[in-house]
């Protein structure tokens, strides 16, 4: 089997320790979309010492255990609702977007679906279509009917290039609508928010696996860092040709960020022996 690609995963969130589970189990890359820390931030600057952490000590972190760090940069939607600061941030994002580590924008998209996430999302998906980036969509927690139609809207209004989006935290209410739409269709699995491996395997027979992307999204919650493992071995149980899983876990992700010029994964990182590093600053 291909080494695998976790398209969308918290890693900042997470302990050393996930990154060594990660590599034992065949996870090489991995790509962080930027997100909500658990509290609103109330600085720009805060946002950019972020982005910088991510792009910069999360990849060199990342690769004493094996794994291949990407990152996406943007202005999470559920920090958006403060106007001046979403503006201020996205009016400084652009150093960040074009650093070689940084593969789209993202996540971006909605939370409580109101017009100043929207104002926030519009700014965000003009600047990656100038730049040709992809882009990680993320649709709300909740009302995802209303979440992606509004968003699917937004998306013809603007003459976006849907071969770059990926509308990510489908359920099985709005993965017909994505994959019909031309963008890419992401599945978030979790224990238990979201979807659990049974329930993917059985959207992946009724709308086939062409332009979806599965990821295990984990974070400071209660999530899995293994979510795509157990997929594979689910899908597996399920009967699926091994083709089929390595499009999921490997080829589409990998099409996908290709779109990005930075996007040149390395899989074959060697973990470092730990007492190389213990004492680096």
């Amino acid at each position: 089997m291909k080494a695998i690609i976790e398209p969308h995963i918290h890693m900042i969130a997470r302990t050393t320790d996930d990154y060594m589970a990660m590599y034992a189990n065949g996870i090489r890359v991995c790509v962080e979309p930027a997100f909500w820390l658990g509290e609103n931030r109330r600085y720009a600057g805060s946002f950019f010492d972020y982005f910088r952490l991510s792009l910069d000590f999360e990849h060199t972190r990342a690769a004493r255990y094996g794994v291949d760090h990407w990152s996406a940069i943007g202005m999470n939607p559920k920090e958006a609702e403060d106007r001046a600061l979403a503006d201020a941030v996205i009016d400084g994002m652009g150093e960040y977007l074009d650093h070689p580590r940084c593969v789209a924008l993202g996540e971006i998209g909605f939370n409580n679906i109101t017009p100043n996430e929207e104002h926030a999302l519009v700014r965000q998906l003009r600047m990656a279509e100038e730049r040709k980036m992809p882009v990680v969509l993320h649709l709300p927690h909740f009302n995802k009917l209303k979440g992606i139609t509004r968003v699917l809207e937004i998306i013809k209004a603007e003459g976006l290039t849907r071969e770059r989006i990926d509308i990510d935290h489908n359920v099985e209410e709005t993965i017909g609508l994505a994959l019909e739409s031309g963008c890419y269709a992401g599945m978030t699995v979790y224990p238990y928010s979201k979807l659990s491996p049974e329930r993917v395997s059985a959207m992946l027979k009724e709308h086939g696996h062409e332009r979806v992307i599965v990821n295990g999204s984990a974070d400071w919650g209660i999530s899995d860092p293994l979510s795509l493992i157990k997929v594979v071995k689910r899908l597996r149980e399920d009967g699926f040709d091994e083709a089929v899983i390595e499009a999921i876990t490997h080829d589409t992700p990998m099409k996908f960020y290709s779109a990005s010029p930075h996007w040149k994964p390395n899989f074959a990182v060697t973990p470092q022996d730990p007492a190389t590093y213990q004492r680096q600053p």
